[in-house]
């Protein structure tokens, strides 16, 4: 054991490790604690990684709870870690173990341990992980616990952010490995990785489908559960946090734990070539230590009392579902996930981050604050400033769904629109193949027009990326095929997933080979995928829904690091008619910015002498509130005026021209007469969803005003209007 004298100078800011001439400075948080050891390992032989030597070393100077000194002669890609001592009082929430190995919470490369074990508990567990929590185990961890990897300085990165303007973002959800596992073009060795998806493969599909960002599922380095291990299973999803600064290992192409980071920085740098944004989805609510009965890797070692929300008797008080809630009321809290975002932003280039669970984020004492520190530290942070930030409005705690009560900048995941989309077009559309009513259109004329009923007139159409679909729950392709989950495969005796599915089976559940329920499904995957993508708002597309992938009804397959989650790239001829559509679809919104409003609309008649919105009944008459009212009525207009002459400047590749949806959700829709609005004088159709291909350009014929067309049952037109 070797100490540092106090005379060496270091300073308490930066936490981590930072290399600098000589040696490192170091700076770890433990504010309970009598005594903070930084421990160096090496092997005890290159080819024996069971067995470590260690080298510890006293961090000499404390202050105001962060332990620091400089330590010298250690270079990049040394493996580390802490030891801290200190109390060992449960009901106070002070669980100091120093025979347990602790990652660095901002250690910037790690290496996972292979699975969790008795030694990894901070408190006795038997062979099972199952044990009393309040006596202390004192077994040495440092052979199975999370290293931290001593990483250089970062070059300058020159960014290459795309900077997509919000009103033309079009968001693509998807999983790293899922994504490429088995995507043709991509070479073996790079499948289900970052180098994966930076293939020109990958991201020619990417830019050939349209989108303009990627939405990454987290990368975070996480782990798996204990309750999975014994089943088999990982973590697969990755909302199980480990390091809030380390790229998940697992997900690299390279074996070297230092060079995963590299790796990482270039798939962002391969897509901001190719003009595409990169978000993250980020799990700063909790971490993968559990509850009070789960492991020691880091957190709960280094400062338990003041990292997790704690009852009276110590015990985690969980917001999120997972065991335990990072407390978003402590100062060091903040300071982790602002040094965590600003990271990720400088350092490695990425775009915006989607918030998982964020009204645990801002939480008082228990209650969600929308002037909660948190949140106004991310608003005016300069760094976060051109990041795109996207708050999923709910979690699990008291009073958690919070849709609409974000403040600016914040976008949020509008629930209410995955849940009127679906409502309309599914179980509406039971309810009316069983002879009930339907529930009327209002919900959903609401949700076209960008969900002014929930956000506020100060943050516009814009704060609401509209999904039908996530990576939890259904696919679009499930959502038409399962009334029921079927999650056996994950081992909790199908308990687990929602109950919510808003789905129909359209008479038979799972596959079908009666072509009238075959055609009926795959028309209203289309007009979900046309209300979607011609919707005020921003609209987001989970991967492969674009050719109606299936996870065979599994609507929460978290577990599932399988062919249920990895996309099939060998596409049946109506798949790839599917994904055709899709690609025809984003390009219709890409090329009309009457879709892409940033401010609600008025219904006022503009300078071009139509509504910024209208809405009419078939019969070509405006709506009223008797029609509005009508819980049988299926059939609406919807015409977009396109933007008044100087009222914005046209983004690159936006056309101008007035847009009309034709909705006709009646299994026997009446002759519909198209809009006579001066001053339109043309309609031309551009898509019908009751078609399975889209239009050959150029193929359909101009249609001058109150022209009478006959729509197909469930199905929905656009057409340009001039």
């Amino acid at each position: 054991m070797t100490s540092v004298t106090r005379t060496q100078r270091s300073l308490p800011y930066p936490l981590g490790v930072q290399v600098r001439d000589g040696g490192v400075d170091v700076a770890v948080a433990a504010a309970h604690a009598d005594r903070v050891q930084f421990c160096l390992l090496e092997p005890d032989a290159p080819e024996d990684g069971d067995r470590w030597s260690e080298r510890r070393i006293d961090l000499p100077n404390q202050t105001y709870g962060i332990w620091h000194g400089f330590v010298p002669d250690v270079r990049p890609g040394q493996r580390y870690g802490f030891r801290v001592h200190g109390p060992w009082d449960p009901r106070r929430g002070h669980r100091h173990n120093p025979a347990k190995l602790l990652l660095d919470p901002y250690a910037r490369a790690v290496v996972p341990p292979e699975r969790l074990r008795p030694e990894l508990y901070g408190h006795q567990v038997g062979p099972d992980l199952i044990g009393p929590h309040r006596s202390p185990d004192h077994r040495d961890s440092a052979p199975f616990a999370a290293h931290g990897i001593v990483m250089p300085t970062p070059s300058n990165l020159v960014s290459t952010k795309p900077r997509t303007p919000w009103a033309r973002t079009v968001i693509y959800e998807a999983h790293v490995r899922g994504l490429t596992k088995n995507l043709p073009g991509v070479p073996e060795a790079l499948r289900g990785t970052y180098a994966g998806l930076a293939h020109p493969a990958a991201i020619d599909y990417l830019t050939g489908l349209g989108v303009t960002a990627v939405e990454l599922l987290p990368v975070h380095a996480s782990h798996s559960e204990a309750h999975l291990e014994a089943r088999g299973l990982t973590n697969y999803w990755g909302y199980n946090t480990l390091g809030f600064f380390a790229p998940h290992p697992a997900y690299a192409a390279t074996t070297d734990p230092a060079a995963v980071v590299d790796e990482f920085r270039q798939m962002v740098q391969a897509l901001h070539a190719a003009g595409l944004e990169v978000l993250l989805d980020v799990v700063y609510n909790h971490t993968c230590e559990a509850g009070v009965i789960g492991p020691m890797l880091s957190f709960r070692g280094l400062d338990a009392a003041t990292y997790y929300r704690l009852d009276g008797d110590g015990r985690d008080i969980d917001f999120t579902g997972c065991g335990n809630s990072l407390d978003a009321t402590q100062t060091r809290v903040v300071q982790l996930v602002l040094d965590s975002l600003r990271y990720w932003v400088q350092e490695m280039d990425v775009d915006g981050f989607r918030f998982d669970l964020a009204p645990t984020l801002a939480r008082g004492r228990n209650e969600f604050h929308s002037d909660h520190p948190m949140l106004v530290a991310m608003r005016v942070d300069p760094v976060l400033a051109g990041a795109k930030l996207i708050a999923e409005p709910w979690d699990v705690g008291p009073d958690g769904w919070r849709t609409g009560q974000f403040p600016p900048p914040f976008a949020e995941w509008n629930d209410r629109y995955r849940d009127d989309v679906r409502d309309f077009w599914l179980t509406s559309g039971a309810r009316v193949a069983n002879g009930e009513i339907p529930g009327g259109l209002r919900d959903l004329g609401t949700r076209i027009a960008g969900s002014a009923d929930t956000f506020a007139p100060g943050r516009g159409p814009l704060a609401s990326v509209n999904f039908v679909t996530a990576h939890d729950g259904f696919t679009l392709a499930d959502l038409t095929a399962y009334d029921v989950k079927h999650n056996h495969a994950n081992g909790e005796d199908n308990r687990d997933g929602t109950d919510n599915n808003r789905s129909w089976n359209h008479g038979v559940e799972g596959p079908a080979d009666d072509p009238v329920i075959v055609a009926a499904r795959r028309r209203n995957i289309r007009n979900m995928l046309g209300t979607l993508l011609f919707s005020a708002g921003v609209p987001m597309l989970v991967a492969g829904d674009e050719f109606g992938r299936s996870q065979g009804g599994n609507n929460n397959p978290y577990a599932q690091d399988s062919p249920v989650s990895w996309l099939d790239w060998e596409l049946e001829e109506w798949q790839q008619d599917l994904l055709a559509t899709t690609r025809h679809l984003i390009s219709l919104r890409q090329r009309f910015a009457a879709v892409h409003p940033s401010r609600f609309f008025s219904g006022e008649h503009g300078p071009g002498g139509l509504r910024d919105v209208g809405w009419f009944a078939e019969d070509g008459s405006e709506m009223t509130m008797a029609h509005w009212s009508d819980a049988q009525r299926r059939m609406l207009q919807v015409l977009f005026a396109e933007p008044a002459p100087g009222s914005a400047p046209l983004g690159p590749g936006e056309t101008t021209g007035s847009l009309l949806l034709v909705i006709a959700g009646a299994s026997k829709p009446p002759t519909v007469i198209l809009p006579d609005v001066p001053p339109l004088s043309s309609y031309e159709l551009l898509w019908d969803s009751a078609e399975p291909r889209p239009p050959a350009p150029g193929g359909s014929a101009v249609l001058p005003p109150a022209t009478e067309i006959e729509p197909s049952p469930d199905s929905m037109r656009l057409y340009v209007a001039r």
